[in-house]
């Protein structure tokens, strides 16, 4: 069983040639992954799901060292107490939550466009997600010097503005939108998506919180 296991991570983490040209197009081409992919086009590129899964346990590995060193914490947290709960909350319980939210983000693009096929709604939202947390993982380590740098905190906006931006352009290029149609769906999704998000968040806080 040991050697399987071994096995099937070597399968989803292993990097080969296509990673860095996969991720410089994911960044750079906002919408061309999921387009390729559904166009057929695919051997070029590393599969989403493996995509997803490289960028995201990448991510949160690096989310939950930022916590342990209480860079991500709230005014009035006291390190020594909260440190170490809200480290193990991103490194244990948030890249699950968000795992499963996947197909939640891709029901509400099913919603908004109801023709296209939900499979295509689930490689957006993939493709979607690995981007948000390649911005988050360069925004996020500034966060603690933000409030008292300016350049930082400039970074980070351009950034947050870059990302609102790659959503608005991938929607047009995956489900050939005019700018303003492209632009409500993207900002009414976003939204219902963050209600969605805080809601388990919020209960999977409060249901560990319950358990102790």
């Amino acid at each position: 069983m040991s050697k399987l296991v071994g096995e099937v991570l070597k399968e989803t983490f292993e990097l080969d040639g296509r990673t860095y040209h996969t991720v410089r197009t994911l960044v750079r081409h906002p919408g061309a992954l999921t387009a390729e992919f559904l166009a057929g086009r695919r051997k070029s590129y590393t599969p989403p799901l493996r995509l997803y899964l490289v960028i995201s346990v990448s991510f949160f590995v690096l989310v939950a060292w930022l916590a342990g060193h209480g860079v991500l914490l709230d005014p009035g947290q006291i390190p020594e107490q909260d440190a170490a709960a809200q480290a193990q909350f991103m490194s244990d319980d948030l890249p699950r939550l968000m795992f499963l939210l996947l197909p939640v983000y891709a029901l509400l693009l099913k919603v908004a466009f109801p023709r296209r096929f939900y499979f295509d709604h689930i490689i957006f939202s993939l493709h979607l997600h690995s981007a948000a947390y390649v911005v988050l993982a360069l925004m996020m380590p500034m966060e603690e010097i933000a409030s008292d740098h300016w350049l930082p905190l400039v970074v980070q906006v351009l950034l947050c503005a870059y990302f609102l931006a790659y959503i608005v352009l991938s929607m047009r290029r995956v489900y050939h939108t005019g700018w303003f149609i492209g632009i409500a769906k993207s900002l009414a999704i976003l939204l219902g998506y963050f209600m969605v998000i805080s809601g388990v968040i919020e209960a999977g806080s409060n249901f560990l919180i319950l358990s102790d």
